[in-house]
């Protein structure tokens, strides 16, 4: 196991560096002089040629491209991404507070998004064809097609606006989290717990299930079996959950005000601070990466069969 796990992590290396050449490749494909930018972040009243090249030696960005991405990607591995265009602050001490709010509410949700996907894809295949399973099915499809935005003002002129039970926005309590954590809860397990369904219906019909309750195995106790085997599939989809959902928070954390990093990149866009970007980008990269290399890794221990295929 601990060779298997060693080949992983050599695997995602080169596709680290190829990530981290891709977000400064196209960061520096904007048409934008890097400087200009710059300065118009500082709001410099007068821009001049002089002012650019200063800025332009000044920052690096007058050396060969090679040589600007080799230092970038040395600093980075350092933690290092540079300083803020607008603040003129270090990246890291403005993206990761950030980060971290937004860690809180992904794992949060994440939990209970795993859960409910377990649950109703057990009930849902245990009731297949009958009045539950068709009823959460349906449900679920509508609760998934909803805007997530859209769902999220609902919730927010129900239960805030004219119930006042809890807050609008912010992350000063433990109630903060409540509205957002339904929201994303709503909108991914609709998705998952079909898939938990699914591998359900499928392990259902597989020998050693008929083979179990031929040997006098209680209903309960294969019904075990069947769950352990089917989220042998969905260890995949669940580990990959976090990252996606970590992504995917922006829309939810600028509807509720959350001080996360979905509503730090929006400002960094619309502010042009190519180095919040990068580090936005390249943080998400590395999350994506990481989470399939331990999704890989769970479930070859699950299924050794998988360690000879590597």
């Amino acid at each position: 196991m601990g060779s298997y796990i060693v080949k992983r992590i050599l695997l995602a290396i080169p596709l680290l560096f190829i990530i981290s050449l891709i977000t400064f490749v196209l960061i520096n494909l904007s048409p934008l002089d890097p400087a200009v930018v710059v300065l118009q972040a500082q709001e410099v009243p007068q821009i001049t040629d002089e002012l650019i090249a200063q800025t332009n030696e000044a920052l690096g960005f007058d050396k060969p491209f090679v040589i600007q991405y080799v230092n970038w990607l040395m600093a980075c591995m350092q933690l290092d991404f540079g300083s803020s265009y607008v603040s003129g602050e270090p990246v890291l001490s403005l993206i990761g507070p950030a980060f971290l709010n937004t860690l809180k509410l992904t794992l949060v949700s994440s939990v209970f998004i795993i859960g409910f996907s377990i649950l109703l894809g057990v009930i849902c295949a245990m009731r297949e064809g009958k009045a539950v399973d068709k009823s959460v099915r349906g449900l679920s499809f509508v609760l998934t097609a909803m805007p997530s935005y859209w769902l999220a003002a609902i919730m927010i002129s129900t239960f805030s606006v004219k119930l006042d039970l809890l807050p609008t926005s912010g992350m000063d309590s433990l109630k903060s989290y409540i509205l957002p954590v339904i929201v994303i809860t709503v909108s991914y397990t609709g998705i998952y717990f079909r898939t938990v369904r699914s591998s359900m219906l499928s392990n259902m019909n597989e020998d050693y299930v008929l083979y179990g309750r031929a040997s006098g195995l209680t209903e309960r106790k294969v019904t075990l079996h069947i769950l352990r085997n089917s989220l042998q599939v969905a260890v995949s989809i669940f580990c990959m959950a976090i990252p996606i959902v970590l992504g995917s928070t922006v829309v939810i954390e600028n509807v509720f005000a959350w001080p996360g990093l979905g509503r730090l990149s929006v400002r960094s866009i619309l502010n042009r601070d190519f180095p919040m970007i990068q580090a936005y980008v390249l943080i998400l990269a590395v999350t994506f990466v990481l989470f399939n290399t331990i999704s890989d890794v769970i479930n070859a221990a699950m299924n050794p069969r998988l360690r000879k295929d590597l």
